[in-house]
């Protein structure tokens, strides 16, 4: 599939003449990838597609790895140049969320591609190994200090590439993750934080009508830390805490010995995150009844993506090459669920995201990418990595 390139001189026009070129290439590679179904659990889908990526990266300036996901989860991948120096970080992931046979396929239709992953975010891994490609077709991406992983496990919050990700970013120059293009092109610097919690509540079961004295009802001491929980919500914060799921008790006349409460937590600072967690386990301690006993597991899954000046200076630096692709410049808005980029952030690298083709829809089965935004925002990232290239 790679589109074979003369010789171009070293110059930032002929680099943008060789995204051009390699248009519809770069659309072929999406479709090609859509195609397989790489639902987070389907490991041998999550497998063939890293295997096409390897395929497609294989640039004669890049050097691959593959890390292995484990029992659970595909292949995470890296490729790196060995140009010395702070290292600029691409983000991207290659799984996705459908299962197979829920939604397949690629479809194109009045300037649309829709397809799982199209969006979200295989149509961004396109726009990165075509920029590295075009760089390497003028001879200069051997001189960038760059490094891209590209990560089976993004949608479930990467529990198994986050370490191999926060080890690769440490000391970097600033991370772009290109998750899924915002509409007028925003670029992403806020992202809320995740955690999640399961509290489940020992109590003692006993017959309600002989022996009821003799029980301990975990049901009442979890509806008590379950109204505690809900009021730490605050929305002048940014802060919610959603209890989402509640089971206990066997039958009506049995007072229940256990009972279980999944909750979800969103925050938009670290020092919030920390207060939160320690607010719901304070909360559990407190809740308790004689003869019942408060379990609480989890915490914070991912921190949050909190603007910062670098942050801010690099979105600047970023959209200037937007602009000058034609294509939006604008700033998202804090945005409620997490990516990558929140891995990155916390470790002081400055990480700007959704810099994917603009689109729609992602996880929902009308999820499309504007075909012609590919190219533009392929240009703005060689635009970007053209003006790092040291001197």
């Amino acid at each position: 599939m790679p589109t074979p390139m003369g010789k171009l001189p070293a110059t930032l026009d002929s680099a943008l003449e060789a995204v051009r070129a390699r248009g519809p290439e770069m659309l072929a590679f999406t479709r090609s990838w859509v195609e397989i179904n790489s639902y987070t659990s389907n490991l041998e889908g999550v497998n063939r597609v890293g295997g096409m990526l390897r395929e497609a990266f294989a640039l004669p300036s890049l050097t691959g790895s593959v890390i292995a996901g484990g029992p659970e989860y595909g292949d995470h991948l890296v490729w790196q140049t060995s140009a010395p120096g702070a290292k600029i970080v691409l983000v991207g992931h290659h799984d996705t969320v459908f299962p197979p046979g829920h939604f397949e396929g690629w479809k194109e239709e009045g300037g649309r591609a829709t397809g799982p992953g199209a969006l979200d975010m295989k149509g961004g891994l396109a726009i990165i190994r075509t920029a590295l490609a075009a760089l390497d077709d003028v001879g200069v991406l051997a001189r960038l200090p760059l490094a891209v992983m590209c990560v089976a496990d993004e949608e479930v919050g990467s529990p198994s590439s986050k370490p191999h990700l926060i080890e690769l970013a440490k000391g970097a120059a600033c991370a772009l993750v290109f998750e899924s293009g915002r509409a007028q092109d925003m670029i992403i610097t806020r992202r809320r934080g995740v955690g999640a919690m399961t509290v489940i509540a020992h109590g003692k079961a006993a017959h309600a009508g002989n022996n009821h004295k003799d029980g301990a009802n975990a049901i009442w001491a979890l509806s008590k830390f379950v109204d505690a929980a809900q009021q730490l919500t605050d929305y002048s914060k940014g802060r919610t805490v959603n209890v989402g799921q509640f089971s206990g008790g066997t039958s009506k006349n049995t007072v229940p010995e256990r009972a279980e409460a999944k909750l979800d937590l969103r925050y938009e600072t670290v020092a919030d995150a920390e207060a939160l967690v320690a607010s719901l386990r304070a909360a559990a301690e407190h809740a308790q009844i004689p003869g019942v006993r408060l379990e609480v597991i989890g915490g914070v899954n991912r921190l949050p993506l909190e603007r910062t000046e670098a942050s801010a200076a690099l979105r600047d630096e970023y959209a200037a090459c937007a602009r000058a692709s034609g294509l939006g410049d604008g700033e998202a808005p804090q945005l409620g669920g997490g990516s990558d980029a929140n891995t990155v952030a916390p470790l002081g690298v400055p990480a700007i995201d959704g810099l994917g083709p603009r689109g729609a829809g992602f996880h929902t089965t009308t999820e499309y990418v504007e075909l012609d935004t590919f190219v533009p925002k392929c240009e703005a990232l060689v635009r970007f990595l053209w003006g790092r290239i040291p001197a």
